[in-house]
C-alpha cells in the first residue's frame, strides 16, 4: 500500500472541523495526548509499518520545512 497524500474525504473542510472540535475545551496537555492517542490508533488502522515510516518522514519534513520558513520570516 502506498501512501496517500491527496485528500480521500467527501468534505475535508468536514474533517479539518472535526479534528480542531475535538481539541476544545483541552488543556495543552491534553491536547497533545489526544494528538498522540489520535496517531496511535490511526497508525495501527493503517497496519503497513513502510506507509507509517512514510507518513512519519512526511510529516517531519512539512514540520521542519514550517519551522525554516517561520525563522527565515523573522529574519
Amino acid at each position: 500500500m502506498a501512501l496517500s497524500t491527496r485528500s480521500n474525504f467527501a468534505k475535508p473542510d468536514d474533517a479539518f472541523r472535526a479534528v480542531v472540535e475535538a481539541h476544545r475545551g483541552l488543556s495543552e496537555a491534553q491536547s497533545a495526548d489526544l494528538d498522540a492517542a489520535l496517531v496511535l490508533v490511526l497508525a495501527n488502522h493503517i497496519g503497513d509499518i513502510d506507509v507509517l515510516h512514510e507518513a512519519i518522514a512526511l510529516a517531519k519534513r512539512r514540520v521542519l520545512d514550517s519551522s525554516q520558513q517561520q525563522q527565515q520570516q523573522q529574519q
